[in-house]
């Protein structure tokens, strides 16, 4: 195995050798893949308006090693771009819903890669939230659903956490970082230090590489040909065709549900990732919406049932089931 692994690195080293002497002979352009420069660092970078001090030497060099780093792991950057067509649309109107800068919503691509992921402590979702932080902002958490998946609720809960954190540190660099280490623990840290800048804190590696990771993919999105991506030349992923349905009453098989509505499980589950389990339970009283895919989504001819009556008779459904079919419509108003 060993020996295998040298003789493709080898045959790899004569190849990329071979086309350095050809181009270097021929006096050609450098291959693209074999280009590699270094960035320019501009001095007018901010988060959220607040400037960045690229003054200062160690400033310059932490954002210069996330800058490096990212723009050069295409792979993930490329994903980024792609899951940024579908997402940005649904968490840019929910930041100015609250106020809030448009920047923040480059935390969502640090915390996850915009993907509902599970930290091995738990943290769970788009924004990375904990069972009992999701729980305090009003999310509804149990074995047959959880909000931290649905990303419209689970950035509603990641606004009013910013709001918060904003009106106690006067700052959003500073409430950015304290979505990574808490708002006591950097709020400890800054009165232990005697100074009231991320900038200026001694912090953990992971905090204080945080605001670098989220300035380095701004500048990347904001600046992308300087930085060897072309969006005209990326296959965005377009955000999910919709329609909207009220549930008011218990589904016992979402398997058979989807089928119902001329979709399938996969689907349903894939539009509405906080359903949790085969079933939903829905107490007296309460409402769930559910995102169901329009006429030609996924392959699908016909997607919404002929008439809303024959939803209506289905076991699982009640009477009075707030379902309607008649005009489906995008998103959320």
């Amino acid at each position: 195995m060993k020996k295998g692994i040298i003789a493709l690195s080898s045959i790899a080293l004569l190849f990329v050798t071979i086309e350095l002497f050809t181009f270097s002979t021929k006096g050609d352009k450098m291959p693209y893949y074999m280009i590699f420069k270094d960035f320019k660092i501009s001095p007018t970078i901010n988060f959220c308006g607040e400037p960045v001090p690229f003054q200062s030497v160690d400033i310059r060099e932490r954002f210069d090693r996330e800058i490096l780093k990212n723009a050069y792991w295409q792979s993930e950057t490329i994903m980024y771009f792609k899951r940024a067509k579908r997402w940005f649309p649904v968490i840019e109107p929910i930041l100015k819903k609250y106020g809030l800068p448009e920047d923040l919503k480059y935390v969502a691509i640090i915390e996850s890669g915009l993907v509902n992921v599970v930290s091995p402590a738990g943290a769970t979702g788009f924004w990375q939230i904990m069972e009992r932080t999701g729980k305090e902002y009003g999310m509804e958490i149990r074995e047959e659903v959880d909000d931290r998946y649905d990303v419209e609720k689970s950035t509603h809960a990641a606004c009013k956490y910013f709001r918060s954190a904003y009106r106690k540190f006067k700052s959003y660099t500073a409430a950015a970082a304290s979505y990574n280490m808490g708002m006591s623990g950097l709020a400890s840290k800054m009165d232990e230090q005697g100074v009231n800048s991320y900038y200026d804190l001694l912090l953990n590696q992971e905090t204080s590489r945080y605001v670098f990771r989220i300035l380095s993919y701004k500048e990347i999105f904001n600046n992308p040909k300087y930085y060897g991506y072309d969006p005209e030349e990326i296959d965005g992923y377009p955000p999910y065709d919709v329609y909207e349905v009220k549930i008011d009453s218990t589904i016992p098989d979402l398997m058979k549900y989807a089928l119902s509505v001329n979709s399938n499980y996969k689907i349903v589950k894939t539009l509405n990732p906080w359903l949790r389990e085969r079933r939903l339970s829905v107490r007296n009283g309460t409402t769930y919406t559910l995102k169901l895919p329009k006429s030609g989504i996924y392959q699908y001819d016909e997607l919404i049932a002929s008439s809303a009556d024959s939803i209506a008779k289905l076991p699982f459904l009640s009477d009075t089931a707030m379902i309607d079919l008649s005009e489906p419509h995008l998103g959320k108003e």
